[in-house]
């Protein structure tokens, strides 16, 4: 029987690419998951005992939340600023979410679809502390999937 057992995958930098040309660098990445909601019915059975069934209801994706250390590029906050302005439909982007080794090989990769910056956040700023500044971006969208 051969070993099927393989390493868990590990990533320390991950990368967003959009359709529209955004690349950006990440330390942190989370929200790949989906739920739906559990529909019950309630049920007579035989001899009188109640049944429960349950039904997959509506599909929900969770929000991708990415962060990194502040940089001199806007691009994330141009990306952002679309939908401050109004701009949603041109702030809609299918994209990639990529995680690499120390390497820099390619480990894993989540494509999501008509992804658009529902939240953007920057860690508070303080002379005494010697840390860099993180940025936060939450990415809304209506689908996604694990390609590698």
């Amino acid at each position: 029987m051969p070993n099927s057992l393989t390493d868990p995958i590990r990533a320390n930098s991950f990368t967003l690419k959009l359709q529209g040309g955004i690349e950006a660098f990440f330390r942190e990445a989370s929200g790949f998951s989906s739920e739906n909601e559990v529909i019950e019915h309630k049920q007579q059975g035989p001899k009188g005992v109640v049944q429960y069934i349950k039904q997959p209801g509506n599909l929900k994706w969770e929000n991708i939340t990415l962060k990194r250390g502040i940089t001199d590029d806007q691009k994330i906050w141009e990306w952002r600023k679309q939908v401050i302005d109004g701009k949603i439909e041109q702030a809609r982007q299918d994209g990639s979410i990529m995680g690499y080794n120390e390497e820099g090989v390619l480990q894993i990769q989540y494509d999501f679809v008509r992804g658009w910056p529902c939240k953007w956040s920057a860690a508070a700023m303080n002379a005494d502390a010697n840390e860099i500044i993180l940025e936060e971006i939450e990415i809304a969208h209506e689908g996604l999937k694990r390609v590698k």
